[in-house]
């Protein structure tokens, strides 16, 4: 299946978005489109009959009262219902939510992994997501997990929809289609995607096998960060967000839907694809993004700068300038800073660090943080570089030096993130990590001058 083959029945709307095919640019606008011409009624949301004998209907991604509120008004051949009925719970073991504290797991460490492998069974989205970390409480909606997906089969016949979260997925290796209710998603490594909840989709392998890292967001949406004095430009700009023209199915077949919500798994049995949104309006809807896009700034004198500047999507919390999540991107960019210790110096914050590699080599850690792997450093504990990266950076030649062939990314937030059993007894745990800083040396010994 190449990009832009469709699902076989699924009819998509046509694009006036360039090389960009099936996409409409601009983060948060308010979009619509139509796979039919005349599906989308015009001066109005619900007409008293709908063209084409469909069902207008809003999915609301914000309470009504929200400013600005977050809606999309869809026009689909059976109204949601018909998608849902009297629903079973079932278990998916290795997909975690918050609060998830396992009495015999230490979550208080600097951590680091190795890639986790693929395995030998056969694993779709839902039965391939591995939870490493949770944060917060998934019923009070505040807080974070992060997972890693193993993903080599698609979903056939079978939906999904998480009531708890939104979903940012960063690829690291092979590419996903995410069939949505309001249109087509494909995604690759160097890529990320935001898949909104409430919104039913399905998930298929395009280039097998997939693995890569999730953020699920319990509280308020991610949006783009403040610039501040930055101004207008670099970071993302939001024309570089793809969200995806109209597309859907009207194929009927026993079908499979399951629901996350309150951190329980739930599966009804449906009698026809509930893809079938014809036409849309709206803001609130999935995006696609090109990390290649994101502009880094970053220090032309002296000094390192914070993380924060690297930011490409912040969630934020009921604390001003404190986020519930921030996405933060670490990609190539030239070091010219003079007379300064360019990595990240040593220390310890209020936010809770959890890093993955999703390619080349990370410049505070030259060694053993690796493609696919990850890191975890938790709040108020001190981290900062090995001694090879300190004694490099220490004595370097201040040149020019460009950070080339890197792109790691860091799931930050206010919260303790709590390692899930699977972290901490089946996923390639690095044991030694801590003793990098081991061979830090003394330096000190009361001679002035002395560096």
């Amino acid at each position: 299946m190449t990009r832009h083959d469709l699902p076989q029945g699924m009819v998509r709307a046509p694009s006036h978005t360039g090389p960009h095919e099936g996409y409409m640019p601009g983060w948060g606008n308010d979009f619509e489109t139509e796979a039919l011409p005349g599906a989308l009624p015009q001066g109005m949301n619900s007409p008293q009959k709908c063209d084409y004998g469909l069902y207008g209907e809003q999915l609301s991604g914000t309470a009504f009262t929200a400013n600005p509120p977050e809606r999309t008004w869809t026009y689909r051949i059976r109204p949601s219902v018909k998608h849902s009925a009297r629903y079973t719970k079932i278990d998916l073991p290795y997909w975690k939510s918050a609060p998830c504290v396992d009495p015999d797991v230490i979550s208080l460490g600097q951590y680091r992994w190795n890639p986790v492998p693929h395995a030998d069974q056969r694993l779709t989205w839902l039965t391939g997501m591995r939870t490493m970390t949770t944060a917060g409480d998934v019923n009070t909606q505040v807080g974070m997990a992060s997972h890693v997906y193993l993903v080599t089969e698609s979903m056939v016949d079978a939906y999904f929809y998480s009531a708890d979260s939104e979903l940012l997925v960063v690829p690291q290796e092979g590419r996903l289609r995410f069939c949505t209710e309001l249109g087509i998603i494909d995604i690759e490594p160097k890529e990320i995607a935001i898949i909104p909840r409430g919104l039913v989709y399905r998930v298929e392998v395009l280039d097998g096998p997939c693995r890569g890292f999730v953020c699920e967001n319990y509280g308020q949406k991610f949006e783009m960060p403040g610039r501040g004095p930055i101004g207008a430009n670099c970071m993302a700009n939001p024309r570089d967000f793809k969200a995806p023209v109209a597309a859907f199915e009207d194929r009927e077949a026993p079908s499979t839907l399951t629901i996350k919500w309150c951190g329980q798994f739930h599966e009804t049995q449906i009698a026809q694809s509930p893809l079938d949104v014809v036409a849309w309006h709206g803001n609130y809807a999935p995006y696609k993004y090109d990390l290649r896009t994101y502009c880094p700034v970053g220090a032309i004198l002296f000094d390192h700068p914070d993380p924060s500047i690297f930011t490409v999507l912040t969630a934020p919390s009921g604390v001003p300038g404190t986020a519930n999540i921030d996405f933060v991107l670490f990609r190539e960019r030239w070091m010219v800073a003079e007379n300064t210790f360019r990595p990240p110096w040593y220390h310890k914050n209020i936010m809770s660090e959890l890093m993955g590699n999703i390619y080349g080599q990370y410049d505070a850690k030259p060694q053993g943080f690796v493609p696919g792997g990850m890191s975890l450093h938790n709040m108020m504990l001190p981290h900062g570089p090995d001694r090879d990266a300190f004694e490099k950076a220490s004595n370097a030649n201040l040149g020019p030096d460009k950070l080339d062939n890197t792109m790691s990314f860091m799931f930050e937030t206010r919260f303790p993130q709590h390692l899930t059993r699977f972290a901490a007894t089946e996923a390639p745990l690095q044991d030694d990590y801590i003793d990098c800083w081991n061979s830090l040396d003394k330096k000190f010994d009361g001679t002035p001058g002395r560096k």
